[in-house]
């Protein structure tokens, strides 16, 4: 039976889904672990480091983990990073860059973290300085979205040149509950809004936002992973072979293809 959008909301944020850190650990191996933006301190939503995606493909992972229970949510913010956790993944960017170790992200948050200390640490700034270094990034990039994609909290790490979303994965603007305030001032109207808002990984790939769904089977969750893996490999082999020029062209490209439109006949004849 196919799902609406709000159901697949719903399901995006089931606490039963797999955690950003749960896609890390079997997916990568021999992982090191990394913490810090070196100017205010760790953010635990984030957790990055460096692994091997095989014996010889070094690799550098960044990962929102919203949490297993309460007290690791209430440590991880629910998912939703501070500037320092951006700041955090930026340098572990440019580290990758400077050992043209490629970089994969998984994404799963409502969105940044909007409480009052966050905006005294420049948070608008953290996501902007992230988009802006990394469509400039020289060397591969890829993004998985494994739940919830919401607004510029994961758009600051999923500037990328291969995007991927699992099939009921959501990728939005806004939150449906801030969509239905503002457009409606009514809560009740989120499904409403969830459907106005193109939200699912299919409404994604008929955009091109996202270059292909990734199937769950989170019953076979190592196999799952395992194919990922195998996905990620193939991307990095294809990117490698780009020069910087291309990768950074080719970049640019994919974002600028976003909100294009024709004109038609009747169009014009209207004006």
């Amino acid at each position: 039976m196919t799902m609406t959008p709000y159901e697949k909301l719903k399901t995006a944020r089931a606490s039963t889904r797999p955690t950003g850190s749960a896609y890390v650990d079997q997916i990568f191996k021999n992982r090191m672990e990394l913490h810090g933006d070196r100017r205010y301190g760790d953010d635990a939503a984030i957790y990055s480091g460096v692994g091997f995606l095989d014996d010889n493909i070094p690799a550098t992972f960044i990962a929102i983990d919203k949490g297993t229970d309460l007290q690791s949510r209430l440590a991880k913010n629910f998912g939703c990073p501070k500037p320092e956790g951006y700041r955090k993944a930026l340098r572990l960017m440019k580290q990758a860059e400077k050992f043209r170790r490629p970089v994969i992200c998984f994404v799963d948050t409502l969105g940044a973290f909007c409480g009052a200390e966050a905006e005294e640490r420049g948070q608008g700034q953290a996501i902007a300085e992230n988009i802006l270094e990394m469509m400039g990034l020289k060397t591969p990039v890829i993004t998985i979205v494994i739940g919830e994609g919401g607004s510029g909290g994961a758009l600051g790490l999923a500037t990328a040149d291969r995007v991927y979303m699992l099939e009921n994965a959501v990728y939005s603007v806004i939150s449906p509950e801030g969509c239905a305030s503002i457009l409606w001032k009514d809560s009740n109207k989120v499904a409403d809004a969830a459907a106005c808002l193109h939200i699912t990984a299919q409404d994604m790939r008929e955009f091109k936002v996202v270059e292909g769904i990734i199937t769950e089977d989170f019953d076979h969750f190592d196999k799952m992973c395992n194919s990922i893996r195998h996905q990620i490999k193939k991307d990095i082999r294809a990117l490698s072979q780009l020069s910087d020029e291309e990768l950074l062209e080719n970049r640019y490209n994919r974002f600028r293809q976003f909100g294009y439109f024709t004109r038609t006949l009747d169009d014009e004849e209207d004006e």
